[in-house]
């Protein structure tokens, strides 16, 4: 696979940021920045791509544009086909790359939404001037994105970096559909989990009703904070998984940089003493020395620098076969 190198020589390339809950147009502005120009709740397919031609209309996109779309997977990627993910069960087979260009014209790129992630923190965030880079998307669920090389390294069926699916220990929270698993202990839908697979004297007294009164991974974080000895197990013991991932990564990858999202963002001082702890028992000394682990640098604008560093990437592709 080619190095990636995002010369495109059309600069109208127009976003898409699919989500379970949200969706978001934003568009390449003057070649040098991201604009966001709408962003609303995710509902049917139907319903949701009326809405984004009527706001792709609005941008009057010209005769030629490029169309990134960065979505959650399964996906079809090379026939640009949305295949039922856990977060949008509704759209089945969805063939959205069609549905762009027979409406505008131009061309249109399907994504994993981990892969264009990390391909906007290598282009545009965390990962710049780094030739090989792992991208943690450490949200409600574990994906990774692999730039390698200065390649995105997709698999053969364009499945690689499916690292949350890793089995950690034989039992545990349940994550990617594998009880035990990185995304089990690791993303914010195991965290609301890990209560119940503490040692029994970490554990809540009655484990039900806590779990209850701290049903998201932030108000978990807020327990740790203010000092409850659960709250602070749970973070403790994610973070020793955490760095146990961590450790197969950097041995495995000796990449030069891991670029970790949104919970690292927000409960890095929870999660890194425990993280760091690991690694360094864990981890190749030579190729843990190599690797700094960085938070996602594009915060809360990520989703839309990963729908257009797909676009780049796709026009990219098609540039260098023609």
């Amino acid at each position: 696979m080619p190095e990636i190198r995002f010369r495109v020589s059309n600069p109208r390339i127009i976003g898409l940021d699919l989500g379970g809950t949200k969706c978001a147009v934003s568009e390449w502005h003057d070649g040098r920045k991201i604009r966001e120009h709408h962003r609303f709740h995710t509902s049917g397919p139907r319903e949701t791509l009326a809405e984004i031609e009527r706001i792709i209309g609005r941008l009057r996109p010209g005769t030629d544009p490029v169309f990134g779309i960065a979505c959650g997977g399964p996906l079809d990627a090379a026939r640009g086909t949305i295949l039922s993910p856990p977060n949008m069960p509704t759209w089945k087979r969805v063939r959205v790359t069609k549905y762009l260009t027979e409406r505008f014209g131009g061309s249109a790129y399907l994504m994993n939404d981990a892969n264009a992630n990390a391909l906007a923190e290598w282009r545009f965030g965390a990962g710049r001037r780094c030739r090989s880079m792992v991208y943690l998307t450490a949200g409600t669920g574990m994906g990774a994105g692999l730039v390698l090389d200065g390649r995105l390294y997709e698999g053969v069926s364009g499945n690689a970096g499916e690292i949350g699916h890793v089995r950690l220990a034989p039992t545990g929270p349940v994550g990617f559909r594998k009880a035990g698993s990185f995304e089990g202990f690791c993303s914010g839908g195991g965290l609301i989990q890990l209560a119940r697979f503490l040692p029994k004297s970490q554990r809540p007294r009655k484990v039900s009703a806590w779990m209850r009164q701290h049903p998201t991974a932030q108000t978990i974080a807020d327990a740790a904070r203010a000092g409850d000895p659960a709250a602070r197990a749970v973070f403790a013991e994610s973070g020793r998984r955490l760095g146990q991932a961590l450790a197969m990564i950097v041995d495995m990858l000796n990449p030069e940089r891991i670029v970790i999202g949104s919970l690292w963002l927000r409960c890095r001082d929870l999660l890194e003493p425990e993280a760091r702890r690991v690694l360094r028992a864990e981890a190749l000394p030579d190729s843990l020395r190599a690797c700094r682990i960085v938070p996602s640098s594009l915060g809360e604008n990520l989703g839309n620098y990963g729908a257009i560093a797909a676009g780049l990437y796709g026009a990219d592709q098609l540039h260098r076969l023609n």
